[in-house]
């Protein structure tokens, strides 16, 4: 129903925000406003205003804005109709009349919602005859209390083809009206229609108001297919856009700030049963935009709790891609799932609630949800497969349409990329063929490996000038360790500052680093090290010339460890090399050469150490020469 806004005018000038308020938030007088803590966020220190002249409300601490209508479906999870025709009533103000159209619609319903709510009644009361002593055993055997059974107004429909039919024509029910209410089925080969709930646990559901609008029912034949029976969508009944005990958990969940949403209606029961009354449930249906909706009145995180199976493990994996469209600012799910092989029911008569409880506080957020499952998807061992696991995020990622929910998961995928690559296990080296230990080892100095040290700086100083260079290596500056942990720890700095800020720029991101606990050692980086002067680092150097030269700094980092390793092993067995072997020993030191000093060595220790190797491979070759025979070859 529309209301024109001199009606909705009106309420508001008969009642003062700060009266519609104080009922739920104690407010003090601040000059011209009210002050008093948020009814949104827990808090010490008062941020929550309220202005009666200008007519609105205002929560600092979680930015919520609105007035008295907004209030309440801000804080009881009402609908715009329903907060203003309470509103209304507490300003002694009828509603307005709706145009004939509505009021035949109107009645209508309401003639569907008399049908409904009379088959409630036979329902409940043939639960308590002797026609329904079978279904009362089977609540029973649930661990069903008869108070649970009242409240939820829980009935059973005989074994009968029209027992209800006819008690509900004797009312004064028309046949049409009982299969517009969904209540009878009408076979297309002209048969005489019958009643659609038949040998069932009858279960009501309410609408919003607390009305039936449909049933759900058990089959308590074993043999009866299928076991849960929703009633078809009506005019009153929208399977999509309903919320099984959305009128009773309303309140508790608004109370608690948290709302548990299960996948049946007996799970809600029981849990209900037990003290959890802020549990709802979807019927069965997947997750629509619309029900998403109403459970976001409730609490702005509802807890999906799914059956720890991989029939759960499936519907949460499902429920993820229906949701990421939706999100939106402070409007998520999380996600808790149950022992292997349970329901909630079963775990709560197993192990009782506190065990229930422990699964809904360890409930975890969607994304980690959605990480798991694309981790799990495909093995990440190639470079292929890596690629494809990126791209998959990337495209997920793109369907969440709130621009910045968007961002904010684009900044925390790349976060757990780059965590993930630098857990990536090192590539093992071929093995190689058995060497013969020689017969006389001649003695040797120890051959210090060549430094990373200057290409961890070079990386960090690349990334600082240039920080686009991380989104296309990330994979690569992950893989690579720095021994120095000083510079291990600014260089994770400066990749955190970028991961974070997407659009951060140079200028940010040294007067972060300058003003951080780095701060020394990334001046000294900045101002003295000799990199600080190298061509391809400087902010005005051409960003074809960056990346081309960045990628051969990558290159020759990574391939640094690796000819070390060959090239220790290789010294141990100087003394007793065959002339092929020595002839590639000398070309394996001529590589590792190449690459250290593609950057010299940032300290003078460095560079001594690099010329003492190479003077100990001369001489070692010289001593080669001067025996004046070439060594045997090994067979």
């Amino acid at each position: 129903m529309k209301f024109s806004d001199s009606f909705l005018d009106e309420i508001r000038g008969r009642l003062p925000v700060s009266q519609v308020v104080s009922r739920r938030v104690p407010l003090k007088r601040a000059g011209r406003e009210w002050k008093g803590l948020s009814p949104f966020n827990r808090e010490k220190t008062p941020s929550f205003t309220v202005n009666d002249q200008k007519g609105f409300y205002h929560c600092f601490s979680s930015g919520k804005h609105g007035d008295i209508f907004t209030f309440l479906m801000e804080t009881e999870g009402l609908s715009f109709p329903e907060a203003v025709e309470r509103l209304a009533g507490e300003a002694g103000l009828p509603l307005p009349k709706p145009d004939p159209q509505y009021e035949r619609v109107a009645k209508e319903r309401l003639s569907l919602l008399d049908a409904l709510e009379a088959a409630a009644k036979l329902f409940e009361e043939a639960l308590q005859s002797a026609a329904g002593r079978e279904a009362l055993t089977y609540a029973e055997g649930r661990g069903l209390a008869r108070e649970t059974l009242q409240e939820f107004r829980i009935g059973h429909a005989p074994s009968s083809r029209d027992a209800l039919k006819s008690a509900l024509i004797k009312q004064g029910f028309t046949e049409v009206q009982l299969l517009d209410a969904g209540l009878l089925i009408k076979p297309d080969d002209g048969r005489p229609t019958y009643d659609r709930f038949r040998n069932r646990l009858t279960i009501p559901i309410l609408d919003a108001k607390s009305r039936v609008v449909a049933f759900g029912a058990r089959a308590l034949d074993p043999q009866a297919e299928p076991k849960y029976l929703n009633s078809p969508e009506t005019r009153l009944f929208d399977k999509g856009s309903t919320v099984f005990n959305f009128a009773r958990a309303r309140g508790p969940a608004f109370d608690r700030g948290e709302l548990i949403v299960v996948e049946g209606y007996m799970d809600v029961i029981a849990l209900h049963q037990v003290g959890f009354a802020n549990v709802a449930a979807t019927l069965g249906t997947a997750f629509t935009e619309r029900q998403m909706e109403i459970l976001w009145q409730l609490a702005p995180e509802p807890v999906i709790c799914f059956d720890g199976d991989r029939a759960g493990e499936a519907a949460a994996a499902r429920a993820i891609d229906r949701m990421l469209p939706a999100l939106r600012e402070g409007h998520s799910f999380r996600f808790a799932f149950l022992p292997q092989g349970q329901d909630p029911d079963d775990l709560v008569r197993s192990a009782g609630p506190a065990a229930f409880a422990a699964c809904v506080g360890g409930a975890r957020p969607l994304i980690d949800i959605l990480w798991l499952r694309e981790k799990q998807a495909a093995r990440l061992d190639t470079p292929e497969r890596r690629a494809a696991f990126e791209a998959r995020l990337e495209t997920l990622l793109g369907q969440i349409t709130n621009a910045r929910v968007r961002d904010h998961y684009r900044r925390e995928i790349k976060n757990r990329l780059f965590a993930l690559w630098r857990e990536q296990p090192r590539p093992r080296q071929g093995e190689r063929a058995p060497r013969v230990k020689p017969r006389t080892p001649a003695p040797r100095e120890k051959l210090p490996p060549p430094s990373v040290y200057g290409f961890a700086a070079i990386v960090t100083l690349a990334l600082v000038n240039h920080p686009w260079l991380l989104d296309h290596f990330a994979e690569e500056v992950a893989s690579v360790e720095v021994r120095d942990k000083p510079l291990a720890s600014l260089l994770a700095a400066v990749t955190s500052a970028i991961f974070e800020d997407d659009l951060i720029t140079r200028e940010r991101l040294v007067a972060r680093l300058s003003e951080g606990r780095h701060g020394a050692l990334f001046e000294r980086l900045m101002r003295e090290s000799p990199y600080a002067r190298v061509a391809f680092l400087q902010p005005e150097t051409p960003s074809d010339q960056v990346e081309a030269q960045f990628a051969d700094v990558i290159y020759r980092w990574r391939a640094l460890p690796t000819l070390n390793k060959e090239l220790a092993e290789s010294a141990d067995q100087l003394a007793d090399m065959s002339e092929a072997e020595f002839e590639r020993f000398a070309a394996l030191q001529q590589q590792v050469a190449s690459v250290g000093q593609h950057h010299e060595a940032d300290d003078a220790g460095e560079r001594d150490a690099n010329k003492r190797f190479a003077e100990t491979v001369a001489r070692l070759k010289a001593e080669h020469l001067k025996r004046g025979r070439r060594p045997e070859k090994r067979h």
